[in-house]
């Protein structure tokens, strides 16, 4: 019989907490291992769909003849929404107002009419394009400020957050900057786009495969729409490639059509949509524009602030309310506002709806602080910097504008190590001198740099969506299974409850095996986003692996007759008394004494709770922290920029997974700063993306990447008792690279020897970053 290695030094597991193990699946990456749903063995009889879209952004139905498509080579199906037995809704919110087909009219160019089911997805495809839809069109109001304009609606209840009186306030500072910013959205991009396969089973049973942040937000929309109660919906995910927000809620209407053609045909149904088509008919992260007032003293210490964040939405709600609600969380980054009024305006308008994105909605909070952060420094002569430490939660409050007493606050530290750390002031000074050298001799290049900070909020703002379940499984030769409701997109997530739940037996990871997420272990799961993963899945591990000891120490007590302090688990064995047994021996010796293995865990977050009406609470259980040194270098005649440079240091608590949470802050690092740089979403005058493929929306690429790239933790432990003291990695890092944004804008402002604000929008593209820059020397 095969009996688990153990490490040979018996002191240390391999591969438990605060190690850095490498990712369960990373080998698999490279090797092309790791299964996806589309390298799934095809069920015999499978049969593929194909997304029929509109070609009108805004107008009636008229007519839709798809007899062509019924008589494509083929086509064994067309589904409409005349072939929904429950609802047309895949909506995530109580507004229910995201159809599955368009009925009546259209509310975007892309929107889903009908999908064909063919042999093959090329047959289902070619055959889509072949329906003749005729619209009435009515003209679409694509942007915020045609909103406003049109006096179009929002898609959900603004939030509004305020703090003292900032009138009076306002009146009383001695200098004040009223200004508006734009801020773009930005594609998800995930390498496995969209995809669902749907397998009838009897009794009117569906599995689904789909490649899904929310596996239970996919069996409730399913469930609804095929009119079943949601114990006839089973849905797995075991990996995705990707997902980043986007598979939140945006895989309802891939998993709905999958799950009816099924039902239709009683075959197995894949429904993958090409790039071009996931790119348009699916949702992004939110495009703002940012009004805000901001008072301020001598000192540049912030008096006074008034901003309105106004949001590009699309036609329904989706997540935009809750969206907005944290654009408005984050309003304040790391600093404290005396009086402050924070309003969000979630427009409706014609364009696909927009949703989750790595951040939520965080991210562009925090640029409207920093905008106004930039905006007092340039006023008063200073230095940016020297503003941001003045702003600091400390000495002058720490209460929020939602009312929240920020705790441990951990700014100051993180700024004043990375300041030192990266020689920010001398660098600072020598490219100050180089480029007025540059201005003096007609030069070409300018350098900048920035230093920002974040401080991001953890938890669900949906309080409610604070809990997490887990299913841990001990079997008889030692070796342990853990299954729970979190989803694995590639950050990581897996292997650190996998580590978890080692540490707690004491054993080898090696002898952990994780499994793919499933609504059949565990129900009601909530999505994997927030950045809350690892803090809600690990817990509630640890709760189920702490009832099974608690039943092997009372076996233990009770057999060898020791008091249960006696019973220590070590590494690879169990002390009890004085003898020690290994592992694998111990469990076989309980289980022989029909002691249980197996247990479920459950954990929700203690201490947070939210009045949205009243704008108050303590939203968030704990704060993430972290700072970025961004230097970049600019050719002033063609706009063109490179990062040359950047220093992070950053803020996980004491990390599970060194080397997982460092990967993370890459990636997120690199994602944001492609969003406020490189990508550029443009949607016609006809409500149409052009942006839709690689080949006109630039993500960035390796060569992209900062010439010299310093990450370093802080590895301080959390002050509030969250999983081993560890912190929250996920969205975090995204909002780092600002300091790239905020480098070009100090580069650009060379040009007129930093006199006057940029005033950059983002993304700052190369043509932007030129129009700034002569934009400035036309007012010197």
């Amino acid at each position: 019989m095969h009996k688990p290695v153990f490490a040979t030094n018996r002191n240390v597991i391999t591969g438990g907490v605060y190690q850095s193990t490498r990712h369960d699946s990373g080998h698999k990456h490279v090797a092309g291992e790791a299964l996806y749903i589309d390298d799934m063995p095809e069920p015999a009889g499978l049969l593929h769909a194909a997304l029929g879209l509109s070609h009108c952004a805004h107008g009636v139905i008229t007519g839709m003849d798809l007899s062509a498509v019924l008589a494509s080579p083929g086509v064994e199906a067309v589904l409409t929404v005349d072939d929904i037995p429950g609802v047309n809704d895949v909506s995530p919110s109580n507004h229910h107002d995201d159809p599955i087909f368009a009925e009546k009219r259209v509310m975007f160019y892309g929107q889903p009419l009908f999908a064909v089911i063919a042999r093959t997805r090329n047959e289902a495809r070619l055959a889509a394009a072949k329906a003749k839809v005729s619209y009435q069109e009515e003209p679409p109001v694509l942007t915020i400020a045609e909103a406003r304009r049109s006096g179009m609606d929002y898609v959900a209840e603004p939030m509004s957050l305020n703090r003292g009186d900032v009138e009076a306030a306002m009146a009383a500072s001695p200098h004040r900057i009223k200004r508006s910013m734009n801020l773009g959205g930005q594609e998800h991009f995930y390498l496995e786009s969209h995809i669902a396969l749907a397998i009838p089973g009897e009794d009117g049973d569906i599995t689904l495969y789909s490649s899904t942040q929310h596996p239970s937000e996919i069996q409730h929309s399913v469930a609804h729409v095929l009119g079943v109660p949601s114990n006839a919906v089973t849905v797995e995910i075991r990996r995705m490639g990707g997902a980043f927000g986007g598979k939140e809620t945006q895989g309802n209407i891939f998993a709905a059509i999958a799950a009816l053609g099924a039902r239709k045909t009683g075959r197995a149904i894949k429904l993958r949509p090409d790039r071009d088509e996931d790119m348009v008919a699916t949702g992004k992260r939110h495009d703002f524009v940012i009004d805000y007032e901001v008072g301020f003293d001598d000192e540049g210490h912030i008096l006074a602030v008034d901003a309105v964040f106004a949001a590009r939405c699309g036609f329904s709600a989706d997540l935009s309310g809750p969206v907005t609600d944290r654009a408005l969380f984050h309003a304040d980054n790391a600093y404290f506002y005396p009086a402050v009024r924070l309003n969000a305006q979630p427009w409706r308008t014609h364009t696909v709806s927009n949703t989750a994105f790595r951040g939520f909605g965080g991210p562009q909070g925090v640029i409207g602080a920093e905008r106004m952060i930039e905006e007092i420094a340039y006023a008063l002569g200073k230095d940016p910097l020297e503003i941001r430490k003045r702003n600091f939660y400390g000495e002058k409050g720490n209460v929020t504008p939602y009312h929240q007493t920020v705790e441990a606050d951990l700014s100051a530290e993180i700024i004043g190590k990375l300041e030192a750390s990266c020689d920010y002031q001398a660098r600072r000074a020598a490219i100050r001198e180089e480029n007025a050298r540059e201005n003096a001799n007609g030069g070409i290049f300018r350098r900048g740099i920035a230093l920002t900070p974040v401080k991001f909020g953890i938890s669900f703002t949906n309080s409610w969506q604070n809990q997490a379940g887990a299913l841990v499984n001990v079997y008889s030769d030692g070796s342990v299974s853990v299954n729970h409701g979190g989803t694995e997109m590639g950050q990581g997530l897996y292997i650190k409850v996998a580590q978890v739940v080692a540490e707690a037996f004491q054993i080898d990871l090696d002898m952990v095996k994780i499994t793919p997420t499933t609504t059949a272990k565990i129900p009601n799961t909530s999505p994997t986003a927030a950045s809350s993963g690892t803090d809600l899945n690990g817990m509630a591990a640890l709760n189920a692996c702490n009832n099974i000891k608690e039943r092997l120490i009372a076996f233990a007590r009770d057999k060898f007759q020791v008091p249960e302090d006696q019973v220590i688990f070590l590494p690879g064995r169990v002390r009890v008394g004085n003898r020690e047994i290994e592992w694998p021996d111990f469990v076989k010796e309980a289980y022989g004494n029909r002691i249980h293995l197996s247990s479920s865990g459950f954990y929700r977050t203690p201490d947070i709770y939210w009045d949205r009406k009243a704008g108050r609470g303590r939203a968030f259980y704990y704060y993430s922290y972290g700072a970025a040194a961004s230097e970049v270098v600019v050719d002033t005649f063609t706009g063109e920029y490179r990062v040359e440079r950047v220093d992070i240091l950053h803020d996980v608590g004491a990390s599970l997974n060194p080397a997982i949470d460092i990967g993370q802050i890459e990636g997120g690092f690199v994602q944001g700063m492609g969003w406020l740089t490189t990508e550029e979403l443009w949607w016609d005058a006809k409500g149409r993306l052009r942006t839709h493929a690689p080949s006109t929306y630039k993500i960035p690429v390796a060569s992209d990447r900062p010439r010299i790239f310093n990450i370093e933790l802080l590895n301080k432990p959390n002050h509030m008792p969250s999983i081993h003291r560890s912190k929250a990695v996920g969205e975090p890092p995204l909002v780092l690279p600002i300091s790239v944004l905020h480098a070009l804008s100090d580069a650009v402002a060379s040009v007129a020897d930093y006199r006057i604000f940029p005033n950059l929008d983002a993304p700052a593209t190369p043509e932007r970053v030129l129009f700034a820059i002569e934009a400035l020397r036309a007012k010197g």
